[in-house]
């Protein structure tokens, strides 16, 4: 894990070393990072929008270079691809600790459930943005998951 700098990005600062539930482990670590960092962006959306892309993108970069160096394009180790996106859904979720829970939970099962076209990603890039991509699609399904439960309970 120490080798390269990428690899303790892509493995979550040691969290996918976990030996069960490495993805979970991971959005975990998301999740307990996000209060510490959401705030130092200011209460403007702008610079943590900003801060998501690039985070993304230097994952395609760490995530690619450490299935490379593992020799499986989507190791289980990684799980920078679970980190930065479930960041999103949590920066697009409704306030509150059931919100977040709610958010977990769905990410965790669509990023399992892998739905269109999260498996075609999963399935048929086998790089790093391939890697980032069916986590991104999971966030995307989580987020209109939250928005549908917000509506029918307000």
């Amino acid at each position: 894990m120490f080798s390269h700098p990428a690899h303790l990005i892509a493995c979550g600062l040691g969290s996918g070393l976990s030996p069960v539930a490495s993805g979970t482990a991971g959005t975990f670590l998301a999740w307990a990072l996000y209060p510490l960092l959401r705030p130092q962006f200011g209460s403007g959306d702008g610079g943590f929008a900003v801060f998501l892309l690039l985070a993304f993108g230097y994952g395609v970069i760490a995530c690619g270079r450490t299935g490379r160096d593992l020799g499986v394009a989507d190791h289980g180790a990684i799980v920078w691809d679970e980190i930065v996106p479930f960041w999103a859904v949590l920066f697009m979720a409704p306030p509150g600790w059931l919100w977040q829970l709610a958010a977990f939970l769905l990410f965790r099962v669509f990023d399992i459930v892998k739905p269109p076209p999260a498996d075609w990603f999963d399935a048929k890039i086998k790089n790093g943005f391939g890697v980032m991509m069916d986590d991104v699609v999971a966030a995307g399904y989580s987020v209109l998951a939250l928005a549908v439960i917000k509506v029918l309970t307000d």
